[in-house]
């Protein structure tokens, strides 16, 4: 392996790989050098194995808690002898099981991105060893060998270039270059030379698309280009989103909180109260039971997969159900330009005469659109604009075709295709003018002379046409006349400048412009050679011809949203700065006080100030996949949740650093698609905006039931806190109020069906006009905690009173009063819970507004609840289990009129806080 071949000579290379470029590599050397370097391939990433994935979900402490009680109530049960102990062990265990096999199933960690890099290379190579050319498999290939390639290969290695004829390569999904590149290998260039400036260099898992050339493999397998990024992709670490945070903290919240208030009940109840220890032991696992949401991961992890399927269901697809409400918070979008924001289908824009200019509509390869004068009337399509749009079909040699879904592609140069798409809206069809005009010979394009020239008969008797492409200049130094609709005429210095001075006119629009001539050769011509450059002089001028990778309409209109919500879209692109702002500006990017970078620049930007430049830049020019990865890293230091879309290898480093990325379904490539946390199935920038309208959506509903939850379970501690406090000299016969297993029946049964019916509420209607929220707030904000304080004293009231009445008052006489006033109580919270699921529907606006029963699924919800707390109740056995007995009706009018407490206060909260 050598560093920087690029910047060598072609001999100085050959000598530092002790290689031949005629003979090649002798067979033994090859296989020792294979030996040496090994397989020409990208390792994958050893994924963790499915048991390790499940023994991680125990770690949390939420679950380590539920397992202590679970012990705890094991060794109670063995002690006692009673088998009805065993009911809470195993509950308590089945939950912790169920939410474990929810964790694994919400997340594979595989990582697929390396055997996507793999799949990429190409299969077979042809090479010189021995002094012979022969066919070997990819992976085979050394530094040393020496390479053939021709037109349709993918090229499997880096290769620096020894010769080349009229070459091209598709670097778009490497480098982000829109057109493919012109190479030269006896460039030898400066040692800080871009990656998309190397064009003595040849990299794995692009594509030759035009011409032939020789080199020698210089780097394989993890030292190539591609495999830098492999390796990269490897050792980035995967982001927290801000809802793992908060829950992983919530987490360990409680979990101190758990632990200290149920060795504070321990000890007065043994010490103070002179409970029986193993009496008090069952009020502190109660009190665990009652601290933990166990209902909270299983609700987040199906309301995200609700998001998920919703948003499938409008082309975009989330690969991780927590990049779900990350989308929602973004405030930054990284977008790579071509394909992205552009169609990455190269499309003529406009064509010039000599006399007039023309509009050419149509987005693409699809041979749909007008052709317009300067007063936007149809172009009269004959005479001099007739021969300039045939010249443009004959002098290509690229295909367009429709594909089963009606796209167009093209086989070949992007550039050609626009050319005959062009032809194609004029009537003129490749296939028809080819088969009409047929191609006797040709001069191929090269980088020396930047022009391509075919011969054509059968346009006029006895005579052989000529037409000649290339750079504007170029053709017009080689041009007497000019083609009129009187016919040839001598070019004028002053026409001249009049053809430059357009031509100035659409290179300032970003257009790459070719220029067209035609020359009248005897009919007895048959065939030319290289050597008959003489042909491409003493030319007659037919015209210009621009065009553009175009922006996407629609994507303009999501740029429009995205600000309006406060996101801000940055373009990042390999391709050429002007052309880069022109989109930019077209796109509605480049605002006033933005400015735009080169990869040249942005190298003499250090770390320290990077995050600074990073907020007043709007577009990314000429860069490389290092600094795609450094301005997104910039964004994050200055407190963004950023974004990154794309479609090429060159995006995927960036869309793993960044907190989510978004990557194309149709153009991107699988490297890409592994990466994203996100992937567009219809490439369409606007399928983003109701992605992020979705996680904003989605994010929203977690609150509600997060707040929902949390209060219900902040309630139950008061419960078993405060009443277990209160001795049994003050109010007689009093004990636990709750269960565990009444508690986890509540937590993770009662609660849940409602608790997902917030999940499923619609947004509101000002969603997207609101700024995204910000990074560093928990999702238990101020305002929800005072909401979860206002709600959970509620409860405790209304379960305490309903508690005392039945021990004081329904079922004093009784022999035990306790276990049916725990039956009251339980009833009484069951239903507040009921209640005040309709007033946490929002947490702002008043359910009466909102429309009471407006939520279907909160009606069914709540029913469904309702069935399972009668069944509890009055079922015989099952009442046995949860400790319930029959209830009298009398007891139910307490009981309801209690369990309006904490909807009402809900209610009067809301509308004292937000009156205004």
């Amino acid at each position: 392996m050598i560093d920087k071949p690029y910047t060598m000579t072609n001999e100085e290379v050959l000598t530092a790989l002790s290689t031949d470029a005629e003979k090649g590599l002798l067979s033994g050397e090859a296989e020792k050098r294979l030996l040496t370097y090994g397989l020409n391939s990208l390792g994958e990433k050893k994924p963790v194995p499915l048991w390790r994935r499940f023994l991680q979900q125990f770690l949390d402490a939420m679950v380590l808690i539920l397992i202590a009680a679970a012990a705890l109530s094991a060794i109670m049960a063995l002690q006692e002898g009673k088998p009805e102990g065993w009911i809470d062990v195993f509950v308590i265990l089945a939950i912790v099981i169920i939410n474990a096999v929810l964790g694994v199933y919400q997340e594979g960690k595989a990582d697929q991105a390396i055997a996507a890099l793999k799949r990429m290379s190409s299969p077979q190579s042809k090479v010189i060893r021995d002094g012979k050319q022969i066919l070997i498999p990819s992976d085979q290939l050394v530094p040393g060998d020496i390479a053939v390639l021709e037109a349709g290969d993918l090229i499997a290695a880096d290769i620096r270039i020894l010769t080349q004829s009229s070459l091209k390569v598709e670097e778009a999904s490497l480098t982000g270059e829109s057109v493919p590149v012109e190479k030269n290998g006896d460039a030898v260039l400066p040692a800080d030379c871009g990656l998309g400036d190397r064009e003595n260099m040849l990299f794995m898992g692009t594509a030759v698309t035009y011409g032939r050339a020789r080199g020698v493999v210089v780097g394989t397998a993890a030292n190539t280009e591609l495999g830098h990024i492999a390796s990269k992709l490897q050792n980035i670490e995967e982001s927290v989103t801000p809802l793992q945070k908060s829950l992983t903290s919530l987490g360990k919240v409680l979990g101190i909180i758990c632990i200290a208030v149920c060795a504070i009940v321990f000890v007065v109840d043994v010490f103070v109260q002179k409970e029986p220890w193993n009496e008090a032991l069952m009020t502190a696992i109660s009190l665990a039971v009652a601290a933990i949401p166990e209902g909270l991961a299983a609700v987040v992890t199906i309301v995200l997969s609700i998001g998920m399927t919703r948003m499938a269901g409008r082309h975009a697809i989330v690969r991780k159900l927590l990049a779900v409400e990350t989308l929602g918070s973004v405030d930054v979008i990284c977008s790579d330009k071509t394909g992205t924001l552009t169609q990455n289908e190269m499309t003529v824009k406009t064509l010039y005469d000599g006399e007039n200019i023309y509009d050419v509509g149509g987005i693409g390869y699809a041979p749909e659109g007008k052709i317009t004068d300067a007063s936007g009337n149809d172009a009269a399509i004959y005479g001099v604009l007739e021969r300039l749009l045939l010249s443009g079909v004959l002098c290509s040699d690229a295909v367009t075709n429709q594909k089963e879904d009606g796209r167009y592609s093209c086989i070949g140069d992007p550039t050609e295709a626009a050319l005959v798409a062009a032809g194609a809206k004029a009537g003129f069809r490749k296939e028809a003018v080819s088969a009409k005009y047929p191609r006797i010979s040709e001069l191929p394009f090269d980088s020396d002379r930047k022009m391509m020239t075919t011969y054509h008969s059968d346009i006029e008797p006895g005579v052989i046409h000529s037409f000649t492409k290339g750079a504007p200049d170029i053709i017009l130094d080689r041009c007497l006349m000019i083609q009129t609709k009187d016919g040839p005429v001598p070019l004028s210095p002053e026409k001249k400048e009049e053809i430059l001075s357009v031509n100035h006119s659409f290179a300032s629009r970003a257009l790459r412009v070719l220029a067209f001539a035609y020359r009248l050769h005897d009919g007895a011509l048959a065939s030319v050679t290289m050597a008959d450059f003489e042909h491409e002089k003493d030319l007659v001028f037919l015209g210009l011809c621009g065009m553009i990778d175009p922006a996407r309409e629609e994507a303009k209109d999501a740029i429009a949203v995205c600000r309006e919500a406060g996101i801000r879209a940055v373009m990042i692109t390999g391709d050429y700065k002007d052309t880069a702002v022109a989109i930019a500006e077209e796109l509605g990017l480049m605002t006033e006080g933005y400015q735009s970078l080169s990869g040249a620049e942005l190298d003499r930007v250090t770390d320290e100030q990077l995050p600074e430049v990073v907020e007043k830049t709007a577009v990314y020019a000429r860069v490389s996949p290092d600094h795609k990865v450094r301005i997104v890293s910039a964004l994050q230091k200055h407190n963004h949740i950023t974004s990154m879309t794309g479609d090429g290898v060159n995006d995927a480093m960036a869309l793993k650093t960044a907190d989510i990325g978004v990557a194309m379904g149709i153009t991107g490539t699988d490297v890409a698609k592994n990466s994203a946390d996100m992937i567009l199935t219809d490439d369409n920038f606007a399928t983003i905006v109701h992605a992020i309208e979705e996680g904003r959506i989605i994010y929203s509903n977690i609150r509600k039931f997060v707040g929902f939850l949390l209060s219900c379970n902040v309630g139950e501690i008061l419960v078993i806190f405060i009443i277990s406090l209160i001795p049994a000299s003050l109010i007689p016969g009093i004990g636990v109020p709750l269960t565990a297993i009444q508690l986890l029946w509540l937590n993770l049964v009662t609660d849940s069906f409602p608790a997902l019916a917030l999940g499923r509420e619609k947004g509101e209607p000002d969603i997207m006009k609101l700024p995204p929220r910000d990074k560093s707030e928990s999702i238990i904000n101020r305002k929800m905690k005072i909401s979860i304080a206002v709600q959970s004293l509620a409860i405790f009231i209304s379960v305490f009173v309903s508690f005392v009445l039945g021990l004081r008052v329904f079922f004093v006489d009784s022999s035990d009063p306790l276990t049916p006033s725990r039956t009251m109580a339980f009833a009484t919270l069951i239903l507040a819970e009921l209640f005040r699921a309709y007033a946490s529907r929002s947490e702002h606006t008043s359910v009466f507004k909102l429309g009471l029963f407006s939520n279907k699924s909160m009606n069914y919800a709540v029913a469904f609840s309702l069935l399972l707390l009668i069944a509890v109740i009055y079922i015989p056995t099952v009442n046995t289990i949860f400790s319930n007995v029959a209830l009298p009706a009398l007891a139910w009018v307490p009981i309801l009129l209690l369990a309006l407490i904490p909807f009402s206060a809900s209610e009067i909260y809301k509308l004292i806080r937000y009156r205004k």
